[in-house]
C-alpha cells in the first residue's frame, strides 16, 4: 500500500533534537505522581486511604497513555495522514457525511460511547473490592479500551465509513463476516434496549428528570442551525450560550417539579417508552448536524464538567476509601451483588470505561462519517475513551466511600434482605459487614426516600457517594437530598444520548447488511432505506423494552443477563477485524498492539460464556437454574424471585433462552475469529492474493488541528490560509477549506 510522504507525521514534534529538559522534568513529574498513587493503593493494607491517591493514579496515567502510546499508535502503527481527504469531506451530503469541528465531535463521540456502563459497572464490580475494578479501568482503557476505539475508527474512515460488520464481511470473508453481521447486529439490539430501561428506570415519574432532558432537544436545535445558518464555524460562541441555557433547564426543571405543571411532566414508564421510541426514529433520520451532533456536544459539557466537578469535590473533601482493597467475594465468587469469582467476571462487569465493543459501532458508525481529519482520531477516539473511563473511576470513588453495610444493602437482592431495616441489618452482618437498623433509615431520611433497601443496579448508590461529596463542599448535610436527586437526573441524561447515537449506529449497520442483497440499501442517505432501516432498529429495542416494561421478568428483563458479556464479545468482533486488517494492511510487526488485548477479551469473554452456560451453579449457570427450577415447578414449589407458578414457567424460559443465546453468540464469535486468523496467515504467507477494500486516496483540501489546542505549526498553517482569504473568515480552528 501506498501512501504520502506526509503520512507517517511527526506528531507534533519539531526540529531534530529529542525533547527538551522542561519536557524531561514535567513527564517524569507526572510519572512518579502516578508510581505513588498506584503504590498507595495497591499496598495499603488496614489503614485509611484517600479516594484522592485513586484520582491521581488515574489521571497521571491518563496522561502518559495519551501522550506517548497513543502517539505511538497513530503516527508509527497506523501512519495518520493529514493530507487525505476524510468520507467526512469526500462524501459530505449535509445528513449523514458532515466535516465537524473536532470539538464538536469529540462531544458527540464521548456522549455516543458513554452509556450506563461507566456508571453502574464500577458500583457493581465493587463488590470485590476497590482495587481490582481500579486497575481493570485504568490499565484497560491505556492498553486496550482506547486502543479498539481509535483504531477502529481509523480503518473505518478508510474505508468510507463502514460498519464494523460489514469491515468484518468485507476485509475476513464472507463466512465470519456473515457470522459476525448476525452477531453484531443481535447484540446491538440487545444493549440499545437494556440502556433504554435504565433510562426509564430513572425518569419514571420524575418531572424534574424529564423537563431538564426534554429542554436540550429544542437547545441542540438552535444550537446546530446557529453554526449550520446564523454563525458558521462560531463554536465557542454557541458553546457558551448552549451551557447556559443548559444550566438554566436544570434549574428549571426543579422549579417544574414543584409547580402545578409537574403533572405534564411526570410520565409512567410505558409514555416513556413511546416518547423515546419516536425520539429515536426521529433523531436517526434528521441531518448529523441539526440534532445529533449539537446535542451529544452539549450533553458532554453536563457530563464532563459534573465529572470534573466530582473530581474536585474528591480533591478538597479528602473521603477515604472505606471499602476493603480486595473482599472475600473475589476468591469465593458468592457475592449478592452478582455471582462469580473475580475473574473473569469483574471485567465483564466492568465493560464501558475499560473495554466495551459498543463503543466500536459507534467508532465504525457516526463518527468516521463526521470526522475532519485522520489525525484526529487519538484526541477523538482514544482521548473520548479515556474521558469515560475516569466517569468510571469517579463512579468506583463514590461506590467506596460510603459504608460497606451500607453498600451492601443498597445493592443486595431483596430475597437477601428482607423487607424491614431489622432483616437487612441481619443479612449485612452475615455477609461479613456491619450497619445498624437506625443507620439504614437515617441514610434513606437524608436523600428523602422512603427506604434504600435493594436499590439494585448500581445507579442509586452513586448517587449516594456523590451527594456524600458534593455535600461535604456545598451545603452540608441539608443539600443532600437535592445533589441525590441530581445525581439520578444526570445519570438518565448520561445514557440517552448513548442510545440516539445507537439508534443511528444500528441504522448504518442495517443498511450495510441489507445492502448486501439489495444495493439502493447501501447508500446510507438513500431515504426509503434510511427510514426502513431506523424503523427497524427503533423497534427492535422498543419492543424489547415495552414488554421488559410492563412485566418485570419479560422482554429485556430476559436478556438483561446477556448484557456483560455480549458487550464484551462484540469487542473481540471489533478486535479481530482490526488486528486482521494491521495484517492485511503490512502491519504485522504492529499486530500486537491490537491482538494482546484481543486475546486477553477472549479469554475472559469465553470463560464467562463457559461459566454461565455449563456452570453447576444454580446463581451462576443458565442451563442449571433452568434444571431446579423446572424441579421445582414438577414439586409444585415456587422459588423467588418467581411469586407465582406462571412466573416459575417464565423463569424456566428466560434461563433456556439465556443459555442458548449465550452458547451462539461465543459460537459466532470463535467463528470471527478462527476465519480472521486465516486470512491473516494468508495476508502473511500469499499477500498478492489478498484485498484491502480501502477507499482511493484523495487529497484533502481542509485545514484543521489535530487535537484540541492547535500547534504552533498548525496556527501558521490555519495563518498562511486565511491570510489568502477575502473578507470575513470562519474561526479558524474550527477547520477550513484551502
Amino acid at each position: 500500500m501506498t501512501e504520502p510522504a506526509a503520512a507517517a507525521g511527526t506528531g507534533g514534534r519539531t526540529g531534530r533534537g529529542g525533547p527538551s529538559p522542561k519536557t524531561i522534568a514535567v513527564w517524569t513529574a507526572v510519572a512518579l505522581v502516578g508510581a505513588v498513587s498506584w503504590a498507595v493503593l495497591a499496598l495499603s493494607r488496614g489503614e485509611e486511604v484517600s479516594a484522592a491517591w485513586m484520582v491521581a493514579a488515574a489521571l497521571g496515567s491518563y496522561a502518559i497513555g495519551h501522550r506517548f502510546y497513543a502517539r505511538f499508535i497513530a503516527y508509527r502503527v497506523l501512519r495518520v495522514d493529514k493530507t487525505r481527504a476524510t468520507p467526512a469531506e469526500r462524501l459530505d451530503n449535509g445528513v449523514d457525511f458532515h466535516p465537524t469541528d473536532r470539538r464538536v465531535l469529540f462531544g458527540h463521540h464521548f456522549a455516543a460511547v458513554a452509556g450506563a456502563g461507566p456508571l453502574v459497572g464500577p458500583v457493581l464490580a465493587a463488590q470485590m473490592g476497590y482495587l481490582p475494578g481500579t486497575i481493570w479501568i485504568i490499565v484497560g482503557v491505556i492498553f486496550a479500551g482506547a486502543v479498539q476505539d481509535m483504531v477502529t475508527l481509523f480503518f473505518s474512515t478508510r474505508r468510507n465509513g463502514r460498519s464494523l460488520g460489514q469491515m468484518a464481511r468485507d476485509e475476513i470473508g464472507p463466512f465470519g463476516g456473515a457470522a459476525a453481521l448476525v452477531a453484531v447486529f443481535a447484540i446491538m439490539i440487545i444493549l440499545l434496549a437494556v440502556l433504554a430501561l435504565v433510562i426509564v428506570n430513572a425518569l419514571a415519574h420524575s418531572p424534574w428528570g424529564v423537563f431538564s432532558i426534554a429542554m436540550t432537544i429544542p437547545i441542540a436545535l438552535f444550537m446546530g442551525f446557529y453554526l449550520r445558518v446564523l454563525r458558521p464555524g462560531r463554536v465557542t460562541e454557541v458553546s457558551v450560550i448552549g451551557v447556559a441555557l443548559l444550566l438554566l433547564a436544570i434549574v428549571a426543571g426543579g422549579w417544574v417539579a414543584e409547580s402545578a405543571y409537574a403533572d405534564a411532566f411526570t410520565l409512567a414508564p410505558g409514555t416513556l417508552v413511546v416518547w423515546m421510541a419516536a425520539y429515536g426514529f426521529v433523531a436517526s433520520v434528521l441531518p448529523v448536524w441539526m440534532l445529533l451532533a449539537p446535542r451529544d456536544y452539549l450533553s458532554t459539557f453536563m457530563k464532563v464538567g459534573t465529572i470534573a466537578l466530582l473530581a474536585l469535590g474528591v480533591v478538597i473533601a479528602l473521603p477515604t476509601l472505606k471499602m476493603p482493597a480486595v473482599t472475600e467475594f473475589a476468591a469465593r465468587g458468592d457475592g449478592p451483588v452478582f455471582a462469580g469469582s473475580l475473574f473473569p467476571f469483574v471485567f465483564i462487569t466492568i465493560a464501558c470505561g475499560a473495554l466495551s465493543g459498543f463503543h466500536a459501532l459507534v467508532s465504525s458508525g457516526t463518527t468516521p462519517k463526521m470526522i475532519q481529519k485522520e489525525t484526529q482520531v487519538r484526541m477523538v477516539g482514544y482521548g473520548a475513551m479515556l474521558t469515560e473511563s475516569f466517569v468510571a473511576v469517579m463512579a468506583m470513588i463514590t461506590a467506596c466511600i460510603i459504608d460497606p453495610g451500607l453498600f451492601f444493602a443498597v445493592n443486595s437482592p431483596a430475597g437477601v434482605l428482607g423487607e424491614t431495616v431489622e432483616s437487612a441489618s441481619r443479612a449485612v452482618a452475615d455477609l461479613g459487614f456491619s450497619i445498624s437498623p437506625e443507620t439504614l433509615a437515617a441514610a434513606a431520611a437524608s436523600v428523602e426516600e422512603e427506604s434504600l433497601l435493594s436499590r439494585t443496579g448500581g445507579a442509586p448508590t452513586f448517587a449516594l457517594g456523590m451527594s456524600e461529596i458534593f455535600s461535604a463542599v456545598i451545603g452540608g448535610a441539608a443539600m443532600k437530598a437535592f445533589w441525590y436527586h441530581f445525581a439520578i437526573m444526570f445519570e438518565a441524561l448520561f445514557i440517552l444520548t448513548t442510545l440516539d447515537a445507537g439508534t443511528r449506529v444500528g441504522r448504518f449497520m442495517l443498511q450495510d447488511t441489507l445492502g448486501n442483497v439489495f444495493k439502493p440499501m447501501k447508500d446510507v442517505s438513500w431515504k426509503p432505506g434510511v427510514w426502513l432501516a431506523s424503523a427497524l432498529v427503533v423497534g427492535g429495542w422498543s419492543y424489547f423494552l415495552w414488554v421488559g416494561v410492563h412485566d418485570p421478568l419479560g422482554g429485556i428483563n430476559q436478556l438483561f443477563p446477556l448484557f456483560g458479556i455480549a458487550n464484551q464479545l462484540l469487542a473481540a468482533v471489533a478486535l479481530a477485524v482490526c488486528t486482521t486488517l494491521l495484517v492485511k494492511s503490512g502491519r504485522l510487526k504492529w499486530a500486537w498492539v491490537t491482538a494482546v488485548p484481543l486475546a486477553w477479551d477472549v479469554a475472559v469473554t469465553l470463560t464467562a460464556s463457559w461459566q454461565k452456560i455449563f456452570s453447576s451453579d444454580p446463581a451462576l449457570g443458565f442451563f442449571t437454574q433452568r434444571r431446579v427450577y423446572q424441579e421445582a415447578i414438577e414439586r409444585g414449589e415456587v422459588l423467588a424471585p418467581a411469586s407465582t407458578m406462571g412466573e416459575m414457567h417464565t423463569v424456566v424460559t428466560n434461563s433456556t433462552v439465556d443459555g442458548v443465546l449465550a452458547a451462539l453468540f461465543a459460537a459466532l464469535i470463535i467463528i470471527v475469529i478462527a476465519d480472521a486468523g486465516r486470512m491473516c496467515w494468508k495476508a502473511v504467507h500469499a499477500p498478492q492474493t489478498v484485498t484491502l477494500h480501502e477507499a482511493p486516496y484523495e487529497r484533502s483540501k481542509l485545514v484543521a488541528p489535530a487535537g484540541l489546542i492547535p500547534t504552533k505549526e498548525e496556527k501558521a498553517e490555519l495563518a498562511a490560509l486565511t491570510a489568502g482569504r477575502d473578507g470575513e473568515s470562519p474561526e479558524p480552528s474550527a477547520g477550513v477549506r484551502s
